[in-house]
């Protein structure tokens, strides 16, 4: 079972092309692997999973399981809206090499709970790598009750779920009914500590991507039931978690790992550029949390991100 701080990694692209910059995305994970993440998320929400078509969507995975070459699990996100087409993704990113994959809930054509449960039931005996469940009804719109989560953990390849819609209510009737090794993962970095605590099994982080240290001593004292620690930890990721999804996730991220250096100024359509009123709380957030080193009341130029190549 893969336990801690699992980054839900962006996608560095190029400024210029906007195509994926692999040179960039190979330091970010080594990076985290020196670190201390548990795992990553290769085409997760984070990584640009919506823009990205499907060659460079399964070629972002097999570079990643190259990358990672064994040091760190890498789990691949290919969940979609069309059955056919995550049995298509999930398939591809088994044949690279990915140790599991997550499955969002399908989005947008709103299914009923019986809908959900034959649709991720059909992808797990298609495929048979393990599977995580990702429950996120802001962005999908339709939202995974847990007695679905329950009958979809008797399926012997769905392994998980990443949990992500803060309610630790939710989680802890989740922890308590789930079978033995069926994990349930944070996806809402500001509740994570909390429901790790309550007997979670880590986070899916979007702060890792920032704070990549501090998130893997977070889990790690949290998994302990080292609440004191924990807390402590927590406080200073505080206004990290908060400043992230001031606009729409991955608009913040991508936008602090260029202000750190570490990837180039790039994000595809029909997402934006940070707004520039929004940037110095991003400055300031990361400064708190150890991430940048700098004044964060300076002035932050306004570049803009390039349009999407034709």
């Amino acid at each position: 079972m893969i336990t801690g701080s699992i980054v839900a990694l962006a996608t560095p692209m190029s400024p210029v092309s906007q195509a994926v910059d692999y040179p960039a995305l190979g330091r970010l994970v080594d990076w985290h692997i020196e670190q201390g993440s548990s795992a990553l998320v290769a085409v997760g929400t984070t990584g640009e999973s919506p823009t990205l078509a499907v060659d460079e969507h399964l070629e972002v995975i097999r570079f990643c399981v190259r990358q990672a070459a064994g040091r760190i699990p890498v789990i691949a996100g290919t969940g979609a809206n069309s059955t056919a087409e995550a049995i298509e993704l999930t398939e591809g990113a088994r044949a690279t090499g990915a140790d599991a994959c997550l499955l969002v809930v399908p989005y947008y054509n709103k299914p009923t709970q019986e809908g959900l449960y034959l649709h991720h039931r059909a992808v797990a005996e298609a495929v048979t790598i393990p599977q995580i469940l990702y429950n996120v009804p802001s962005r999908t719109a339709c939202d995974m009750q847990p007695e679905t989560v329950l009958r979809l953990a008797e399926v012997a390849n769905i392994v998980g779920i990443k949990e992500a819609t803060g309610d630790l209510d939710r989680a802890r009737r989740l922890i308590e009914a789930v079978p033995p090794g069926f994990a349930v993962y944070s996806g809402d970095d500001a509740t994570a500590m909390e429901l790790i605590l309550l007997g979670g099994q880590g986070n899916v982080s979007v702060t890792a991507n920032v704070a990549p240290g501090l998130m893997a001593q977070l889990c790690a004292a949290a998994l302990a039931g080292d609440r004191r620690r924990a807390e402590m930890l927590n406080q200073r990721l505080e206004p990290l978690n908060r400043a992230l999804f001031l606009e729409a996730n991955p608009i913040p991220v991508k936008w602090a790992l260029a202000r750190m250096g570490r990837i180039a100024e790039a994000i595809r359509l029909p997402l934006t550029p940070l707004s520039v009123d929004l940037r110095q709380a991003v400055c300031a957030a990361m400064v708190a949390a150890g991430a940048l080193v700098e004044n964060p009341g300076e002035e932050i130029a306004s570049e803009g991100y390039l349009a999407a190549p034709k």
